[in-house]
């Protein structure tokens, strides 16, 4: 019997937001302009909207080509221009998000039925915006406030893994305050020289290698401090692990399953760059990749279990990207879990599922699926 009369299904309102107020503004442009491209119009009415480095949010409509690297150069920042100012629903029960165009009355865009927060850094990926949603009630992809705060902070999150009996490299934490007296300064440099250098100096709560210094020697370290406070007043200072460097892309499992692993893939830094820093991630081209990874059966299942060992650990949700080192020695010694990964369609994470079998329009899919699929409130 033919179905023909019965009611085309509405379709899924998604709001796509991005940019944001950290110093990974840029970056996170560059995802959403890939993802924008892969919403199914048949199956999603997609709201785009912008934050920017100031805070507003804006319906950031037809920007498009925009939000891409071209020739090497990042895509212009989300500001007052890009367009009309979005707020949301002072009605905790409501998902409305309402336009305010100048000399006009504010029309209501309706409800919202899931978000796709794709920022990175603070501001965003750090729990503030999730918590956000939490109270209007609207669901949204990937991991919850915990699991977002502890993931920003790689300090709070290393204490976790650790407590959990995954294997993490020596480090410390270095607050502001601590670098502030001269004997404060004397107690950081000799607690580096315990972990013997070379090290890396990184804020702890940025990521796409923003403000981080390899740092050879003692002469080095006050530049590294101070470059890297500039994104973050919190540091954390880090052994030099010598071994290769492997990640891994992690997803909810499906129905309530556990979550899964992908293949596992393999960086290598060419170009003269001492480590895999923003040059090297995202401007000039001079990372390598092995994919999948050249490592034995038993290889891959072992850092497979301590991806997804360290996804529940930190009680991700939706999706994560787990980084990690192989030493000389055979061990595999977790570096960190990225909550919102980079997600354009070179980004290691959907590279990996690709390889895995997932194409990068069905990993869109899936994340949606699993945040509509997800209980509102504590879970």
């Amino acid at each position: 019997m033919s179905d023909e009369s019965a009611a085309p299904q509405s379709k899924i309102r998604v709001a796509v937001v991005f940019g944001g107020r950290s110093s990974e503004h840029a970056i996170s442009c560059v995802t959403a302009g890939s993802v924008l491209k892969v919403l199914d119009p048949e199956r999603y009415e997609v709201v785009p909207v912008g934050i920017s480095t100031d805070g507003r949010w804006v319906l950031a409509e037809g920007l498009g080509e925009q939000l891409a690297i071209t020739d090497g150069n990042l895509p212009p920042r989300i500001d007052e221009t890009s367009g009309a100012l979005v707020t949301m629903a002072a009605d905790p029960t409501a998902r409305e998000l309402t336009v305010h165009e100048p000399g006009t009355v504010p029309k209501v865009l309706g409800d919202v039925d899931v978000v796709l927060p794709l920022l990175h850094g603070p501001y965003g990926e750090d729990g503030t915006l999730q918590g956000l949603l939490e109270l209007a009630g609207i669901p949204y992809v990937g991991s919850g406030v915990l699991a977002s705060a502890v993931g920003m902070d790689k300090d709070v999150m290393k204490r976790l893994l650790a407590a959990s009996g995954l294997p993490i490299g020596p480090y410390f934490a270095l607050r502001a305050k601590q670098w502030d007296t001269e004997e404060g300064r004397a107690r950081v440099r000799a607690a580096v020289a315990e972990l013997r250098y070379p090290v890396f100096v990184k804020p702890a709560r940025a990521g796409s290698s923003m403000g981080i210094s390899k740092v050879h020697d003692e002469s080095e370290l006050a530049a590294a401090i101070e470059f890297a406070r500039e994104h973050d007043p919190k540091l954390v200072i880090e052994a030099m692990l010598h071994g290769r460097e492997i990640e891994v892309g992690v997803l909810a499992g499906r129905a309530g399953g556990r979550a899964e692993a992908s293949l596992p893939a393999e960086l290598k830094v060419l170009g003269g760059h001492e480590f895999y820093d923003f040059e090297a991630k995202y401007l000039d081209g001079t990372t390598a990749v092995d994919l999948p990874a050249l490592l034995s059966e038993e290889q891959t299942a072992e850092i497979q279990r301590l991806a997804v060992e360290s996804f529940e650990a930190l009680e991700c949700e939706g999706l994560a990207r787990a980084d990690f080192f192989l030493l000389e020695d055979g061990r595999f010694v977790v570096n960190e879990l990225n909550t919102m990964p980079g997600f354009t369609t070179t980004s290691m994470f959907p590279q990996m599922w690709a390889a895995s079998g997932v194409t990068y329009a069905e990993l869109v899919d899936r994340l949606i699926a699993d945040a509509l699929s997800r209980p509102s409130g504590l879970r």
